[in-house]
């Protein structure tokens, strides 16, 4: 992902195919696909955090430094998404869902849509690592829920657990519309595909969001691995 020119030919071949609905990220690369008419008539949601930069000793009080809500509602983007990582034993997770819940407030003032990415996860050898087990999901979902004075415009944006069979009974916790997040999927895309498939027969599951899985799928081919996914939904 290091050569820019590159993944923008590849996100303006994945928002060409039918069936995609829009694309989130950074507001760098928005801008680029901006400037190059990629975005028309699709839907645009902007990636709100990050000063959590990966491998930092600051990495979960993971600040808001990119897009604010007053630039989402200012640029006529239709949402805006943040990353919530909470490790108990981390003292930084505390300033991040205490700003998450001012900025989904912010967002919801603005009825903006925010799609909120939570996680429960733990420093193993010195490295932060996600805790997909349904229990630490469950509790992830809860705490996102529950955040800021309203949940109305909330969202939540989730990943298959460790056992896809645990899915189920872990999206019963809230009632809050879903995307399910596609994650890092290695070389078996067919086992990704039918997590997937299985994921989104639930009932607040809504749609699929992404990212180098199907931009940089095994094989090269990017329009197929888009067409196979779309094709799941």
């Amino acid at each position: 992902m290091a050569n820019r020119l590159d993944l923008l030919e590849r996100l303006c071949l994945a928002l060409s195919r039918p069936g995609v609905d829009g694309v989130l990220a950074t507001a760098d690369i928005l801008d680029d696909l901006l400037l190059l008419g990629a975005l028309d008539d699709k839907i645009v949601v902007g990636s709100m955090n990050r000063g959590g930069l990966a491998g930092a000793s600051f990495e979960l009080d993971d600040r808001f430094t990119g897009h604010r809500a007053q630039d989402l509602a200012r640029l006529g983007f239709d949402a805006g998404k943040l990353l919530l990582r909470i490790d108990y034993q981390d003292p930084g997770s505390l300033d991040t869902l205490h700003s998450t819940a001012r900025a989904v407030d912010e967002m919801a003032e603005r009825r903006l849509p925010v799609f909120v990415e939570p996680f429960i996860c733990h420093r193993i050898d010195g490295r932060l690592r996600n805790d997909l087990r349904a229990e630490a999901v469950t509790r992830s979902i809860a705490i996102a829920s529950g955040l800021a004075g309203t949940s109305a415009y909330t969202w939540l944006k989730v990943p298959v657990t460790e056992n896809p069979d645990d899915m189920a009974a872990v999206m019963e916790t809230s009632t809050l519309p879903a995307v399910i997040l596609g994650g890092e999927i290695g070389d078996d895309q067919h086992g990704a595909y039918e997590k997937w498939r299985s994921a989104l027969q639930l009932p607040t599951v809504q749609g699929l969001v992404v990212g180098r899985s199907l931009l940089y799928p095994p094989g090269g081919d990017v329009a197929g691995a888009v067409d196979t996914a779309v094709g799941l939904l």
